[in-house]
């Protein structure tokens, strides 16, 4: 259970009443007259987000009036857990099973606060469960967006590759799942040369990290998320305030464990399998190097054109371990270039896909859930600028046009044309507070990406 949702309301219950622009003429129709002249005192036009607060006969708050731009609107109720006074509330409008569902899980949101470093006295208001909320979307939803921000909002010193598989443990442990992570050099003995370069360099070893849950003959469905616990950019060092954010390297990896979390938690019927190469991207003496040749778990030799180009090389042997078992589905999330985010800005993550039904799917769901995808084109003739006279492929072009797409014409080398794959380039940050969406990490894509499962596996 979600701590500000309550099951049941009390004598002291607060009424929250959602009013659109178009409904609030009406709604004052039929107040007694000094109601009516204290809204209209206090210039609440119901404006999205907009409150007032109505008076009781003994001065505390008798009721309070939100303004929404739709009853399903997802983040209508998001912002009054950290602005109400503390307390019990309950929404007093017929809420049907979307609006109902849509309005608790945007007060999860809201209810959100990191607490790990810094003490607070902030209390978040609670909330009776809407009636007809489907309670289990909800907590499905709400936990793993938690958990998303949680690992993305822990720093470097406390969240490295050893870290993200504990992380993993817990997930495996709380849903019975097995799990294998292969530490350092074991990454070289069982073929996974790529992740061992670029996390060789740092004393915490890098791994790779294999959940795996449900029956062997379900669905086969694999998810893997890029795992950079630090980047400091390797040999082709960042500048400082690039670097300033590269906690947040491994959001990959924190959406593909979430989104591994609302599929066992749903008990979706598919075989799943969690794949995350955890590294850090650090210098040290035997760090991989600019002009360096990698081999890859496929087999196909890379050329190392800048050595700030990682999460592609590691993900590169988990998608081919991933492609291996011919799975139904493959979905990868990763933080990978900032081109997409000069595409795209912060909050549309750039999906590359090799299948049109499941492209389409995913921006429907992105739609249907408002969690917003937007594609991007595999588009082939920018393959060239790939190509290396050394070795089979390079991992950037030498031109840096079209960064993101160029980026999924490497991953797509390593994943079979039969097999259906999305690549979701990800920001996994909010950089300012929104209702719902504190600053700091975030899932985005998470919801879309369930959704199409859900619909696809036989469960929504």
């Amino acid at each position: 259970m979600l701590a500000t949702l309550l099951a049941t309301a009390g004598t002291d219950t607060v009424a929250i009443t959602p009013l659109t622009k178009a409904d609030l003429s009406g709604w004052l129709d039929a107040q007694p007259p000094a109601t009516a002249a204290w809204v209209k005192a206090l210039n609440f036009g119901a404006e999205a987000g907009a409150t007032a607060y109505l008076p009781g006969d003994n001065g505390a708050i008798a009721r309070v009036l939100v303004g929404v731009s739709a009853l399903d609107d997802l983040w209508a109720f998001a912002g009054l857990p950290s602005s109400l006074p503390p307390g019990n509330y309950r929404i007093d409008a017929d809420l049907d099973r979307r609006a109902a569902t849509r309005a608790a899980l945007g007060w999860a949101l809201g209810s959100y606060r990191f607490g790990r470093y810094k003490a607070s006295d902030k209390t978040f208001a609670n909330l009776i469960w809407p009636k007809n909320a489907d309670h289990g979307e909800v907590e499905r939803a709400a936990t793993a967006t938690y958990l998303v921000r949680d690992l993305v909002n822990t720093p470097a010193n406390d969240l490295g590759p050893a870290q993200l598989a504990e992380a993993a443990a817990l997930l495996a442990e709380e849903f019975e799942a097995g799990l294998d992570v292969i530490v350092g050099d074991g990454l070289l003995d069982r073929d996974y040369p790529a992740i061992h370069a670029v996390g060789r360099a740092s004393p915490r070893a890098p791994r790779l990290i294999d959940l795996r849950w449900g029956h062997p003959t379900h669905p086969k469905v694999t998810i893997v998320g890029k795992g950079v616990c630090f980047d400091s950019g390797g040999l082709d060092i960042k500048p400082s305030s690039a670097m300033l954010m590269m906690k947040k390297d491994m959001g990959g990896a924190a959406h593909a464990l979430a989104l591994g979390r609302m599929i066992m938690m749903a008990g979706l019927p598919v075989r799943l399998r969690v794949l995350v190469p955890a590294v850090e991207n650090v210098i040290s003496g035997n760090a991989f190097k600019p002009m360096d040749v990698l081999k890859t778990r496929k087999g196909l030799t890379v050329e190392v054109g800048n050595t700030d180009a990682e999460g592609r090389l590691i993900l590169c042997d988990a998608l081919a371990e991933a492609d291996s078992e011919k799975p139904d589905l493959i979905i990868d999330f990763a933080t990978l270039t900032g081109a997409a985010r000069v595409a795209l800005g912060p909050d549309l993550p750039a999906l590359l896909c090799n299948d049109d039904a499941l492209a389409n799917d995913l921006l429907s769901a992105g739609e249907a859930e408002n969690d917003p995808l937007w594609r991007l084109p595999l588009w082939a003739p920018y393959r060239k600028g790939l190509d290396s006279k050394v070795a089979d492929i390079g991992n950037v072009t030498s031109n840096g046009f079209a960064g993101a797409i160029t980026a999924g014409l490497f991953l797509q080398e390593f994943v079979s044309k039969e097999t259906p794959w999305a690549h979701l380039d990800t920001y996994a940050w909010n950089g300012s507070a929104r209702p719902g969406r504190p600053e700091g990490g975030e899932a985005l894509g998470l919801r879309a990406a369930y959704a199409v499962i859900a619909k696809r596996f036989g469960k929504t």
